[in-house]
């Protein structure tokens, strides 16, 4: 894929306002502004009703996106968080003691009657079990992932095939807690992943099926994370993944090339400065080798960000819940 550069700042302000304690309606306007360029790439209305219920949250309208799923790389990229700021749709969490749960649909692309384009939407399942106790010297859990993006419809004027492709990845997370000075904790993950093509014969792709192995190794610092990973996959592809794990070339890079055996080694370091309870600034910088290719690449991100909520007043004294 070809490098580029993301460089800009994104504004998302509110208005919340509770009708009973349970539920929270938000309402804004979402605005993206990349430097260099004088006009505004976004402008959205931005909703979300978020109805809580002990640790359950029912979420309409913008969900929470990306990086909230708690997905791998493999299967959500990282920069959605800048390329794909706003996802809507509706959204079920759980946040147990032992369970999380992130079931998610999110509404791509609208179709109407005459439309030259297909409709599109993705969903997925992101979920963690916790085996161990609290007590426990290692925290052992096991994480289930699942996404699916579908383009079809047939009110379009395209009368194109329908195109719906899975991904699934399973694993086991270990961690070690050390609370040294310096070393405060060890992390071990690996995953199993699946790429599955459901497009009923009207297959779009060079690949219908493929597989994938993801290793983790992770030091947690007083000062920084280091983290040590490998890649190895077969004629994988996700569409909603990061670009360097598909077999299947992106589009901003050379359409139609393709990678069947895709054999990489990344490492991380991962620092977040904290500013003060909201705002934070966080630093990535991640060299990638690629064993195929025996090519050196890498990639380099700050972060700012800012979150805080202004209480504006309180009708009725209500008690609030679900922030």
């Amino acid at each position: 894929m070809q490098g580029y550069t993301l460089f800009g700042t994104q504004l998302n302000p509110q208005l919340v306002y509770y009708p009973i304690k349970d539920l929270r309606l938000e309402a804004g306007v979402f605005l993206w502004k990349d430097f260099g360029n004088s006009q505004l790439r976004q402008v959205r209305p931005t909703f979300r009703a978020t109805w809580t219920k002990g640790n359950q949250q029912f979420i309409f309208g913008n969900i929470r996106p990306h990086l909230n799923h708690n997905y791998i790389e493999p299967l959500l990229d990282f920069e959605q968080v800048i390329l794909k700021p706003l996802e809507e749709g509706l959204q079920y969490r759980l946040n147990s003691k032992r369970v999380f749960l992130d079931v998610w649909v999110d509404w791509l692309r609208q179709e109407y009657p005459g439309s030259n384009y297909q409709e599109q939407i993705a969903g997925g399942l992101s979920s963690s079990f916790q085996l161990t106790g609290d007590n426990s010297p290692v925290q052992v859990s096991i994480p289930l992932q699942f996404t699916a993006r579908h383009a079809g419809g047939q009110i379009d004027t395209l009368h194109a095939p329908i195109q719906t492709l899975f991904n699934y990845a399973g694993g086991v997370v270990a961690r070690l807690p050390l609370r040294g000075r310096v070393l405060q904790a060890v992390r071990l993950n690996a995953y199993g992943l699946l790429f599955d093509d459901h497009s009923m014969g009207n297959y779009r792709l060079p690949f219908q099926n493929g597989n994938g192995l993801y290793l983790n190794g992770t030091l947690e610092m007083r000062y920084a994370d280091l983290m040590l990973s490998y890649w190895q996959g077969h004629r994988f592809y996700a569409p909603l993944g990061g670009n360097y794990y598909q077999s299947v070339a992106a589009r901003e890079g050379t359409p139609g090339y393709t990678d069947p055996e895709r054999r990489l080694l990344l490492v991380r370091l991962l620092r977040d400065f904290r500013i003060s309870d909201a705002a934070a600034v966080t630093v990535r910088v991640e060299p990638v080798y690629d064993f195929n290719a025996k090519l050196l690449d890498f990639s380099f991100g700050v972060y700012f960000n800012f979150r805080q909520e202004w209480l504006l007043g309180n009708v009725g004294r209500r008690v609030r819940v679900g922030q």
